[in-house]
């Protein structure tokens, strides 16, 4: 079953399922919910007997197998040919096929072998492609339980239809959208769909009109959730694609939309495009009307095209990429799509799902207090005896006591205690027991389960080992510490104990043994923060990153645990609220709002898109399946340890350890890859445009042109070399406090301001080549004269540029970058007086040009470091 590449629409109602048809989806669910089993049958065509063999192939042949919808794979070819569209790949390539054609092989060499390097590097990036549908399908290739034909029979998950009658019991995993029809003790495991640790109960009442989310309906349960305990029969509504699950994978196919960094180099790309629009042709007429040779004026302007473009960008960005990826490793950080690195750096907000990402995703024993609401050994203990000798099916909160390992040895529950009899857990008590005798003989029943439930059956209390008469003022401010730790979110149990002398060798206890029960006090579970977590959340805020918790959860355990992670809570959403609102309405309330909670997965979504149409870069972080679609929609995708495997696969950074402080270290590392990049950008930028506006108007007054092709190209070259070693520098720390964006008006207003400083000395080069060496007659010597004070500038001010300090002073560059910047100066000079200084067309040049050319570069820096500082101060860094 294939799906189209289509991203669901932002403006869908946030209760619809995501994919395509997830308004149609979403109240056929609602309707069925509400609707009694009779009617359900009625609608689905279905009966109590099942479908019969016959109705059920003629269903499948008009649905399709239950499948979960996956993308057809793109061919190599196909990906190889996206890769090459690259509006700056097509023009190195057109400028390569010009350059062949008039015969310059080494300028046509270098550009190809660039363009080869960028689109081989992100062809076999691209493909470890994301297959996160492929992970979706295979955890559904079970069988069912299903009623066909009035008889039971384990049939295959793929050939389940809407109507099928199928039976659920502890350990199935649900195999499609259902309606439950009839239900005992049923408890429904939900966490990688809706966020909640803990499970959940279903029952087969009609649901109530006032529930929107079809999450939170009570008598529907979904493809991807398990049974905790219980039974179930129930009809299947929705099978493949169509349910829930299915939807979900059709959100995380598909084309990825691109990211603010994508976005950034595109538009730098298009800007010097239109660069090179106007000022080739300029260029190409000037030349050819002033000096009449037409063929030498195209080469001429083919040489200012590639020297306009910045054909080291591909690499440059793929190697600062690279080396930012490389260092994540360092750190156990996976990082699977290169791009993402300088997201991170750009991300201002960060989202992030609460179960699994900033908790532990498990439930554990926070608190074991007296009736008193002191801690307490004494009810941990009996707790953990209750736990250890319990042989029911052990839940969660069972294992979160029997966490507590040390103790076995301590209480010597083997060896100390026997267990003599239990009472198993039943949904109409919501309790259980269990009767353990110690070396004395004598038999102790030890009760745990809900607070209502116990407290009634106590007639006392124990508190620091005195029994007391229940009295009923304070039996209510027992069930007020109960009720106030509900409030903050924590599942409460009590316990309480009766001491009973053997009565016989093998004694036989029953429900009527559960009285005259002695409370011991409240055992309270959560699923606790990680311990990173507060301390990432603060190194976060300080480096100007707001969090954002968008969960599937409830509102009061959410608001606990932001608490106990240091953030505050001033506003918050429910999704039940968000149904309601427009895509301006969200947006508007999404900037002022820091806690989300009861979200379907498409509420996500939106609450992600609805934030970068303000303007922000979004990262989120998740690790289940009802995070697939916002970690897909982010800027950044971040999966943690924990997260099942299609969270990972929807991600763009894995975090291989529990740690959340390697957050900060993602994001300084994306900051220092974007200040290099942008290093590379605003020096190759300002620097070419300087040089071509100097081409301009030299092609204007010259009888002659103002340099050769070839030494235009050369220089260029070894320009771009000099350049290689930028992701081997320093980024000053100062700017890596706050965010940084592509902002392609302060880049083009930097090209603007800076750009022009080359073009004053280039021009008092022109005055000083022409009227002091007298070169209106000898073109060879003003060809040199500008080919190496082009070349000095251009290397001298990557230091001046590449910092908004003063640079040598307050900042120095890397060693690599200074060793290369001395070489390539060094060559340049070489060349006027090698073997290849014919060839190129250069002549030595005079001593005096030397002096004359220090004072230049000295007078250079300084003008350029004082329109640099005014221009930050101006339009900011």
């Amino acid at each position: 079953m294939e799906i189209s590449k289509k991203t669901p629409s932002a403006s869908q109602s946030p209760g619809n399922l995501p994919g395509g048809n997830g308004a149609h989806s979403s109240v056929e669910l609602l309707e069925k919910a509400r609707a009694d089993a009779d009617t359900v049958l009625r609608e689905l065509g279905s009966q109590p007997g099942g479908l019969s063999e016959a109705e059920a192939d003629s269903r499948l042949k008009r649905v399709g197998t239950n499948e979960i919808a996956r993308e057809k794979r793109q061919s190599a070819l196909m990906r190889l040919l996206s890769n090459i569209k690259n509006p700056l790949v097509l023009l190195l390539l057109a400028l390569g096929v010009l350059s062949y054609l008039t015969g310059d092989l080494r300028a046509m060499v270098v550009i190809f072998v660039m363009v080869v390097l960028g689109v081989v590097l992100r062809f076999f990036q691209e493909m470890r492609a994301d297959n996160a549908a492929e992970k979706l399908k295979a955890m559904v290739s079970n069988t069912a339980t299903l009623v066909r034909d009035g008889k039971e029979a384990e049939v295959s998950l793929k050939k389940l239809v809407p109507g099928d009658i199928i039976r659920l019991a502890a350990g199935d995993m649900v195999p499609a959208d259902v309606r439950v029809l009839s239900a005992k003790d049923l408890f429904l495991n939900q966490v990688a769909l809706t966020g909640e640790a803990l499970p959940v109960e279903k029952k087969a009442a009609p649901a109530s009109a006032d529930v929107q989310n079809p999450l939170d309906l009570p008598n529907l349960c979904f493809l991807g959730s398990n049974v905790e305990s219980g039974s179930a029969t129930a009809v299947v509504i929705h099978t493949g694609d169509r349910t829930y699950f299915g939807s979900l994978a059709a959100s995380i196919v598909g084309q990825r939309e691109l990211t603010s960094f994508d976005k950034g180099v595109n538009k730098f790309t298009w800007l010097m495009i239109c660069f090179i629009a106007v000022m080739v042709p300029a260029v190409f007429l000037i030349n050819g009307l002033s000096k009449h040779n037409w063929l030498e004026a195209f080469l001429f302007a083919m040489a200012v095209a590639v020297g306009l473009t910045p054909e080291m960008l591909p690499m440059i960005v793929t190697v600062n990429l690279s080396k930012g990826a490389l260092a994540m490793a360092r750190k156990k950080v996976i990082v699977k799509r290169l791009n993402a690195i300088q997201n991170f750096g750009a991300m201002d907000v960060l989202c992030t799902d609460k179960t699994g990402t900033l908790t532990q995703g498990k439930i554990v024993l926070e608190k074991h207090l007296d009736v008193r609401g002191d801690p307490s050994e004494e009810v941990l203990h009996y707790g953990y005896l209750n736990s250890y000798h319990h042989t029911g099916l052990k839940n969660l909160l069972d294992e979160a006591i029997l966490d507590h390992e040390e103790l076995e040895e301590r209480l010597k529950a083997n060896e100390k205690y026997r267990k003599i009899d239990e009472i198993p857990f039943d949904f109409v008590r919501r309790r259980m027991s269990v009767i353990v005798e110690d070396e004395t003989g004598l038999n102790t029943l030890i009760c745990k389960g809900a607070v209502d439930e116990v407290m009634s059956l106590c007639t006392a209390v124990t508190l620091h080992g005195e029994v007391i008469a229940v009295a009923p003022e304070h039996d209510a401010k027992r069930r007020q510490i109960a009720d106030d730790l509900n409030g903050q979110g924590f599942r409460v149990i009590a316990l309480a104990y009766k001491e009973m002398p053997g009565a016989s060798d093998n004694p036989v206890y029953s429900v009527k043994d559960e009285s005259d029960l002695i409370l011991l006090g409240f055992l309270a579970f959560l699923d606790p923060p990680k311990d990173t977590a507060a301390e990432a959340l603060k190194r976060l805020h300080g480096l100007n990153v707001d969090v954002k918790v968008l969960t599937g959860d409830n509102e009061i355990i959410t608001a606990y645990i932001c608490k106990e992670v240091g953030m505050p809570v001033e506003h918050h959403l429910l999704g039940s609220r968000i149904e309601a609102m427009s895509e301006t309405e969200l947006a508007e309330a999404a900037s002022a709002t820091s806690v989300y909670a009861r979200l379907a997965p498409a509420h996500k979504e939106r609450v992600i898109r609805a934030l970068q149409r303000k303007g922000h870069v979004l990262g989120f972080m998740g690790d289940g399946i009802n995070d697939a679609p916002a970690l897909k929609a982010a800027d950044v995708g971040i999966s943690v340890d924990s997260a099942v495997d299609i969270a990972k696969e929807s991600s763009d950074i894995i975090l291989l350890e529990n740690s959340l402080l390697v957050l900060e270290q993602g994001v300084l590392e994306g900051r220092r890859v974007f200040g290099n990049i942008v290093k590379y950008i605003k020096m190759a930028a300002s620097s070419n445009f300087g040089n071509m506006f100097s081409v301009v108007g030299a092609s204007a007054f010259l009888p002659f042109l103002p340099m050769l092709p070839i030494q235009v190209l050369t220089n260029n070259l070894l320009y771009d070399f000099s350049q290689t070693t930028i992701p081997t520098d320093e980024v000053d720390a100062d700017w890596l406090t706050r965010p940084r964006q592509w902002t392609i008006g302060k880049i083009l207003h930097f090209i603007l301001f800076i750009g022009p400083i080359s073009s004053i000395f280039d021009y008092l080069t022109f005055f000083m080549m022409l009227y002091v060496f007298n070169c209106w007659q000898n073109p060879v010597l003003f060809h040199t004269g500008w080919f190496v004070e082009s070349l000095f500038t251009q290397t001298l001010i990557i230091h001046v540029i590449r910092t908004n300090k003063i640079p040598f002073i307050e900042s120095r560059a890397s060693r690599p970058l200074i060793l290369t910047s001395l070489i390539i100066v060094s060559v340049g000079a070489w060349l006027t007086v090698s073997p290849l200084a014919g060839t190129l067309g250069f002549v030595p040049l005079p001593p005096m040009y030397w002096l004359f050319l220090a004072a230049m570069l000295l007078c250079y820096a300084i003008l350029t470091q004082v329109v640099k500082t005014w221009f930050n101060r101006r339009f900011g860094e």
